[in-house]
């Protein structure tokens, strides 16, 4: 069966309030595509819906036609990693151990030529030696991009589906650069398929394939920058004044304040 990731109808509710509702979203193979929305707008909830760490109240996901409940924990951990906002350890450990536990799915044992090729592949060798808790939270989070990407590594490449939660929150322009850059890349080699929320428009704008738009849980908006990136819809969305330019190298579209 051809590789496939599908959410149904899915909707959950908090305290009685509805933060997801009635979402229905497919991914395919080789995307990288990108969620975003105002604060609010159940981002991070739908990622953790679509990734099995919440249940929804209705609906369901499928991974290659089976639901997700039907995966045994270690097979959809070899297909399946996940990047959170926030990662805090239990306990300190070099850099090397945690990017290691990504491989807990494969093996109990060791590997640290893979725990290589993934720091060389994310750029973490500068860190190597150093302890979790002693990074800033920059570089935390791309030892965390590391992880996620060992967990999915076979055949030496990492394969399978990736969903991230606000990757570069913490990086500098460089390091969300070098991810995105990253991301872009493998998907395009269609054996990595990215599902990453992010922030920032312009990020979204500059490398997703395509954008989903939510409001109060619901997809408003979906397709491609251009499409969903309008200036009135953002305004309608956002609450915010924004004009929207070209990018002056490739024509993508930026989004920009008003004064």
């Amino acid at each position: 069966m051809a590789e496939s990731f599908i959410a149904e109808d899915l909707s959950y509710r908090v305290a009685g309030r509805a933060v997801v509702r009635d979402v229905t979203l497919s991914l395919a193979p080789g995307e990288l595509v990108a969620l975003i929305g105002p604060n609010g707008a159940g981002k991070s909830t739908l990622l953790r819906l679509l990734t099995g760490f919440l249940k929804p109240d209705a609906g369901r996901c499928l991974l290659n036609g089976k639901p997700l409940a039907g995966w045994s924990t270690q097979v959809l951990s070899r297909q399946r990693a996940v990047m959170r906002q926030q990662t805090q350890l239990g306990f300190d450990w070099p850099v090397e151990a945690v990017i290691g536990m990504g491989r807990s799915p494969w093996t109990s044992q060791p590997e640290p030529q893979i725990v290589s090729e993934v720091m060389q592949l994310t750029g973490c060798e500068p860190l190597a030696g150093r302890q979790y808790g002693a990074l800033s939270g920059g570089e935390q989070q791309r030892v965390q991009l590391a992880r996620a990407l060992a967990q999915l590594w076979c055949d030496g490449a990492p394969r399978g589906w990736l969903f991230l939660d606000e990757p570069t929150s913490a990086l500098d322009l460089y390091h969300q650069q070098h991810l995105l850059r990253l991301l872009k890349a493998l998907t395009a080699q269609r054996n990595l398929h990215v599902c990453v929320v992010l922030h920032d428009l312009n990020l979204a704008a500059l490398w997703a394939d395509r954008i989903v738009l939510l409001h109060e849980g619901r997809i408003v908006s979906q397709g491609t920058p251009p499409s969903v990136l309008q200036a009135d819809d953002l305004t309608r969305w956002y609450g915010a004044q924004v004009h929207v330019g070209l990018h002056p190298l490739n024509s993508t579209p930026q989004v920009f304040l008003a004064p």
